[in-house]
């Protein structure tokens, strides 16, 4: 029976998740699932379930890594050894980590997830996981269109055996899937040997990353019970990858389907009312628009990738104009309130091409691409709907991306670089560093080579002792990158204007070389004028262009020079930033 206030407790739960399960099981199976998701939930409900839309503030700032992205000589454990390495070198500049999927695995490294609830031995245990979410906000992964081929569930749905053999979605190789749209080349259908004979499954990623069927109620509450884990285990941040793939209906794209968002829906609800302070974050590698719909009506992610950010940047200043980043710019809408963009330059997988569809001209993009092959890097394609191949990503390190223009090499690959970090960090939304953009690192070719796969080039693992000798060289990339990275990470992080929320407007230099826009504080109190010079030449910005109000000091945060008369030119050199505010 239950008690008062677990009945209270019990018809506000059901008021909040029951039309959404509604929407995608339609009403008796809702609401057997609402008693069946109290029960779990019932003794973790947070004390209060009131939305906190203080998550976030200008501090936060994210670093990604790979639980092996460095490894010791000395045989300890690598997630010892990348909390060693945070500790020592990001402890005063990041605020919190995504550690890549760090669960047992059987390929596309750890995103065939084998076991959701276990640690990968070979990086460590729940205890190193902890540890490093005691100092740092953790971002867990939470792989949930498909699973492993070699997972318990997959094995019991080849021998027929309860539930795996209900987790999957069986097809008919003769049926008509052609509107289906993919990021991969390989076919959609896996055949697999059974018990009870050949059938063929749904397979979105890859043969061994088998999708799992949403249209079974139990597969969701295994996900729920999951995700009540990782929240007990210290999670701050749950991502959902590749959640637009979700459901299927066969003779439609299968992707962002509306159970799809019902579903992310409801997860932010549970999130709720387990954890306020938890951030949903979804992966949709997307065009810009579709993007944008994960945010639902304030009522799905609490953030979403930028994913238009990173070729448009590299575009911008591989052309040395500003044109389509201000464009672009101008067609986004302020983040509601309650959520935030998640804006990042570079990650674990390629430089999506998707999200430059309808911003960039064909002549451009075949630029892109060409210069990208002559920087080292590598393109992966995609099978469109008509069985035409299209160019889906660029795999590469993004320093060495940026280690020239579309002219060719030459001598400004740093400046170019730490141009296009200061660009990402100060934009609205919450900057997230993959750890190979903090340390410079250069396209691992060995290591695309020995796994056969074009994304390994961006997935380098350093030696501990070897990555600490080349940053006690000042003179090394990886050290000058670091510390400066780290130094404009720690000004940006004092600064309200550069709170995720607060006001972005695009501004119109005549000059397109100059990248420039204007941040106000949520208080009004505070503006930054970020300019950046998206070219390998000294360019000018008069000063009264930018309105700067005459009765305010204004200062340059990053070089430190204060400004005497605000109707001069202000003088950029090349790749240079500014941040020009009147708080400091």
């Amino acid at each position: 029976m239950m008690t008062t206030d677990s009945t209270a407790r019990y018809e506000y739960f059901s008021q909040q998740v029951k039309p959404l399960l509604d929407r995608v099981y339609g009403d008796r199976t809702a609401q057997d699932l609402v008693d069946r998701i109290f029960k779990l939930l019932d003794s973790h409900f947070a004390d209060s379930v009131e939305e906190n839309l203080n998550k976030w503030s200008q501090d936060n700032i994210i670093a990604i890594a790979y639980g092996d992205s460095i490894y010791s000589s000395t045989g300890e454990k690598p997630l010892v050894t990348l909390s060693r390495f945070l500790e020592k070198h990001l402890e005063d500049t990041i605020t919190g980590i995504h550690i890549l999927p760090f669960c047992p695995y059987s390929s596309d490294d750890g995103f065939a997830v084998i076991d959701y609830l276990a640690v990968n031995f070979e990086l460590g245990d729940w205890s190193d996981i902890e540890k490093i979410g005691k100092k740092f906000n953790l971002m867990a992964d939470l792989v949930l269109n498909h699973v492993s081929s070699q997972s318990e569930w997959f094995q019991q749905f080849k021998q027929g055996i309860e539930p795996g053999c209900n987790y999957f979605i069986e097809a008919n190789p003769d049926a008509d899937l052609s509107k289906v749209i993919r990021p991969r080349n390989s076919p959609l259908l896996a055949k697999v040997n059974t018990v009870e004979g050949e059938k063929y499954v749904w397979a979105t990623f890859s043969h061994d990353q088998v999708d799992l069927n949403f249209e079974n109620p139990d597969v969701l509450v295994e996900f729920l019970k999951i995700i009540l884990f990782y929240v007990q285990k210290g999670a701050k941040y749950i991502r959902l990858d590749a959640v637009g793939f979700l459901w299927k209906e066969p003779g439609s794209s299968c992707i962002h389907l509306s159970q799809t968002h019902a579903i992310i829906r409801l997860l932010r609800e549970i999130l709720q009312t387990l954890d306020p302070s938890v951030a949903l974050i979804t992966e949709t590698n997307v065009p810009n628009r579709e993007n944008l719909s994960y945010f639902g009506n304030r009522n799905e992610a609490h953030m979403i990738y930028n994913f238009s950010l990173p070729p448009l940047v590299l575009n911008a200043l591989l052309q040395g104009r500003s044109e389509h980043l201000k464009t672009w710019m101008m067609s986004m809408p302020p983040a509601p309130i309650g959520c935030a963009y998640f804006n990042f330059t570079a990650s674990h997988d390629g430089i999506g091409l998707r999200p430059t569809e309808g911003l960039l001209a064909e002549e451009e993009f075949k630029t892109l691409i060409g210069v990208m092959k002559q920087f080292g890097g590598q393109i992966s394609y995609r099978t469109r709907p008509d069985g035409s191949q299209s160019p889906y990503e660029i795999n590469i390190s993004l320093f060495d991306a940026l280690k020239g223009t579309a002219k060719g090499e030459d001598r400004w690959q740093i400046e170019r670089f730490l141009c296009s970090q200061t660009i990402m960090m100060s934009l609205e939304g919450i900057p997230a560093f993959y750890i190979h953009s903090l340390l410079a690192t250069h396209n691992d070719t060995e290591n695309m080579e020995r796994t056969g796969h074009n994304r390994s080039i961006n997935r380098h693992r350093w030696n501990y002792e070897e990555l600490e000798k080349q940053l006690r060289d000042p003179e090394s990339p990886h050290a000058i990158v670091l510390k400066e990275l780290c130094r404009l990470i720690r000004i940006r992080r004092r600064q309200p204007a550069f709170h995720p929320n607060a006001t972005q407007y695009t501004l119109h230099p005549l000059n397109q070389a100059l990248f420039a826009f204007w941040r106000q504080s949520m208080h009004r109190d505070q503006s930054i004028f970020s300019i950046h010079n998206l070219s390998n030449r000294t360019q000018k910005l008069r000063l009264s262009n930018l309105n700067l109000v005459c009765t305010d000091s204004w200062c340059d945060l990053i070089s430190g020079k204060c400004i005497e008369e605000v109707h001069t030119e202000f003088i950029l050199k090349p790749y240079q930033s500014a941040w020009i505010t009147n708080k400091y």
